[in-house]
Formats: structure tokens, C-alpha cells, sequence
């Protein structure tokens, strides 16, 4: 074992520099946000996701390197440092990431991933060990991929944009390819390690970065403007539409997980879908409602248009979605009412074209109290029987995985 390695037996919570490290990316969050509000356009929102995978890919990548590191190393820690250094300029590039700041969001992309695997590959892991392979092979896909960044970053308008889409998809998919190199033997996910307490504690901490971003808009926003009864209320609302969007994380998805994820025999794989892939869906889910949140609050009495109807329902709906995706891999069964409560954000949008703006966070905050209200009366009737729910039974119990499927959520 490499001295820069943490034992495999050693317990791991998040640290103060992990914590430190976190900060850069409330910023990087903001600045997504502050684009999406910018662009409220189809291209806009798709540029938008584009940024968002690349700032989550770059944290997330960390987040799993971390998980096996000793973050007290001297080393380690400058590594980390150089890092968030890169993660910063490349938050800095945001907002003129499709413009004259290409190359510098690229270069500090590619020198956060290519730079941490070099690193990984020819100081953490020794010669002719797993851990070297696995690390050199990760770094042969983040430079192909890198290829495609910087032609992009030399490039103008729709070229720009396909080169970039084509490097994503490559840095997406290396892990679903288990970072397969021609002429190497496959890897199974089993050459990964998983710290379940850490690792799921990292992704908990970045759900807390997004709601965190969330509550900075509404109040930057709310300070800007002159403070009246309807923006007032759009604010109060804003607020506990944040609050709900925590407590449906938080009261249950998150230690049920946390307990599944420990348990599970493809314990790499199923940490890779649902929580790599995944969480992201949710995070993007909050950064939309918070810019709708914004949007309420600057004008409260007034009709919408409908690309900002969209948002302010669009995002509690996504994360409602992600949080029935995240359950169905998590556990093979389906949460109703949380798939219920996504639809009705939906149908929300319907009372944009003759509600005042204030309305439409009433009726969504409407719904996401409605889909915890609905989950806590059936838990506590559940408790009431002395029965685990689905969800509890599956994390003591992976056995039970296909009668459960057919349980009512």
C-alpha cells in the first residue's frame, strides 16, 4: 500500500480540507445558476447542463479519489489544494464559457482531471499494481476526451458545441465502459474500493452546496428589490420550498441509502449509477427551482411567460423524478408519490398564463408538503404495525428485493 493511501480498514468521515475544497463549488453552482438565468432559452438551458455535468464531473471524480486517500498527507493535501485552485478559474470561466473563456474553462477542466490522475498513476500507485492500472486507464480516457475539449475550445458556435457534447459523452461513458483500453484485460468494478460512510457523506455534503446556492438566491435576489407584500410572500415561499426540497432528501432517501449502499453485493456499480449519475439529475433539479425562485421573486404580481413558468415548475419536478430513479436503482421498486408529486409540478404550469407569478411557488410548495405529509402518515401507520417500510426492509434485508417490488410505496 502506497504511504499517500488510506488503510483499507480505516474509518473516514469528511474532512475540514474536503469541506474547504466544497466551497469552490458553491461558487461554481452560482455561476450556473446565474447563467441558466441569463439564457433562459432552449440553447441556454442546454448550455447550462452542459456546464453543470462538466463542474459535477470534476468534483465528483475527487470525491472518489479522496475516498481512498490519506487527506493527511502533506502531498495529498497540496494535490487537493492545486485542485480547488483549477476548480476556481474554471468557476471563474462560467459565463463566458461558450465564449471568449473557452480555453480557460477547458484548460482548468483537463488540469483538474488529467493533472489528478497523473498524479494517481505515477506517484500514488506503484509499478505492476491494480491501483496504477486502473489510474493510468482512467487517464487515457479523460486525454481522448481532452482532444475533443480543446478542438472545441478552438472552435465557434455549433462545431464548438458538438465537439464539446462528443467530449462528455466520452467522459460520461468510461465508467458504464469500466474505463476499457484495447489490448488490456477488462476490469470488473470490483477493482474499486467504496468507503460507504464517506463516499455517501460527500454526495449528502454537495446536495447541502445546491440547497445552500438555492437559499443565496432568494435572499441576494430579495436584497436587491424593493421589499412589498407579494415579494415578501414569494420570498417566505421560496424559502419553504427549499426547506421541502431538503426534507425530502434528508428525513429518509439519504440514511436508507446510505444503509442500502453498504449492504449491496455490486456495492462500486451501484455507488457509480446512483450516486455518480444520478445525484446530478437532483442538483440540477434544485439550481432550476432556485432560478425560478428568483424569477417569482422579482415579479410576483405579474403573468410569466412561459419559459419561466417552465422553470419554476421544471425544477421541483426533475427533482422529485431523480428521486424515483435514484429509489428504482437503489432498490428496484418505485416510489408513487413521489412520481405523483413530479406530475403535479407539472400541471402547475397550467395556472402560469392566468395566475399572478406568486401563485405558481404557492401550489408547488402545495404539492412537495402534500408528497412528505403523505410519507410520514404512512410511515408512522407502518410504525404503527410494527412493520419496516419497503425501503428499510430492503436495506436490512437485500433478500427481499423482489417482494417488495410488488408493495405499494
Amino acid at each position: 500500500m502506497s504511504r499517500f493511501q488510506r488503510p483499507a480498514d480505516a474509518e473516514q468521515r469528511a474532512t475540514s480540507l474536503e469541506l474547504f475544497y466544497d466551497l469552490v463549488f458553491v461558487f461554481a453552482i452560482t455561476q450556473v445558476s446565474h447563467f441558466l438565468l441569463s439564457h433562459l432559452t432552449a440553447t441556454g438551458a442546454a448550455e447550462a447542463a452542459l456546464l453543470l455535468l462538466v463542474v459535477w464531473w470534476a468534483w465528483n471524480y475527487t470525491t472518489w479519489v479522496t475516498n481512498e486517500l490519506d487527506l493527511e498527507s502533506t502531498v495529498v493535501r497540496l494535490v487537493l489544494i492545486g485542485v480547488m485552485f483549477a476548480s476556481l478559474l474554471m468557476a471563474v470561466a462560467i459565463p463566458q464559457a461558450f465564449g471568449g473563456r473557452a480555453l480557460l474553462f477547458v484548460g482548468s477542466y483537463l488540469a483538474i482531471q488529467v493533472g489528478r490522475h497523473t498524479f494517481l498513476t505515477f506517484v500514488v500507485a506503484g509499478p505492476g499494481t491494480i491501483e496504477r492500472e486502473r489510474a493510468g486507464r482512467i487517464l487515457a480516457w479523460f486525454v481522448v476526451a481532452g482532444a475533443l475539449w480543446i478542438a472545441g475550445g478552438f472552435a465557434d458556435g455549433t462545431l464548438r458545441a458538438a465537439l464539446w457534447v462528443a467530449a462528455l459523452a466520452v467522459d460520461y461513458g468510461a465508467p458504464l465502459a469500466v474505463y476499457w483500453v484495447p489490448g488490456r484485460p477488462r476490469f470488473s468494478e470490483h477493482a474499486w474500493e467504496v468507503g460507504v460512510e464517506h463516499f455517501a457523506e460527500r454526495f449528502q455534503l454537495f446536495m447541502i452546496i445546491a440547497l445552500g446556492e438555492s437559499i443565496v438566491v432568494t435572499g441576494a435576489t430579495t436584497a436587491d428589490l424593493p421589499l412589498s407584500l407579494g415579494r415578501a410572500a414569494a420570498f417566505g415561499l421560496a424559502f419553504l420550498g427549499t426547506c421541502a426540497l431538503w426534507w425530502l432528501y434528508f428525513n429518509y432517501v439519504a440514511r436508507i441509502a446510505q444503509r442500502r449502499l453498504e449492504l449491496a453485493p455490486e456495492r462500486t456499480r451501484m455507488a457509480r449509477d446512483a450516486y455518480t449519475y444520478l445525484h446530478v439529475i437532483m442538483v440540477a433539479g434544485i439550481i432550476v427551482a432556485a432560478v425560478g425562485n428568483g424569477l417569482v421573486i422579482a415579479h410576483p404580481a405579474g403573468r410569466l411567460p412561459a419559459r419561466e413558468i417552465a422553470a419554476v415548475v421544471a425544477g421541483p419536478a426533475l427533482y422529485l423524478f431523480a428521486h424515483v430513479l435514484f429509489r428504482l436503482r437503489m432498490t428496484g421498486t418505485v416510489s408513487w408519490k413521489r412520481l405523483g408529486g413530479a406530475a403535479a409540478c407539472v400541471a402547475v404550469a397550467a395556472a402560469g398564463p392566468i395566475a399572478p407569478a406568486v401563485v405558481l411557488p404557492a401550489l408547488v410548495v402545495t404539492v412537495l408538503v402534500a408528497v412528505i405529509v403523505l410519507e410520514q402518515r404512512a410511515g408512522a401507520r407502518r410504525r404503527a404495525r410494527a412493520e419496516p417500510s419497503p425501503l428499510e426492509a430492503l436495506a436490512e434485508r437485500p433478500e427481499l428485493d423482489r417482494a417488495a417490488r410488488d408493495e405499494p410505496a
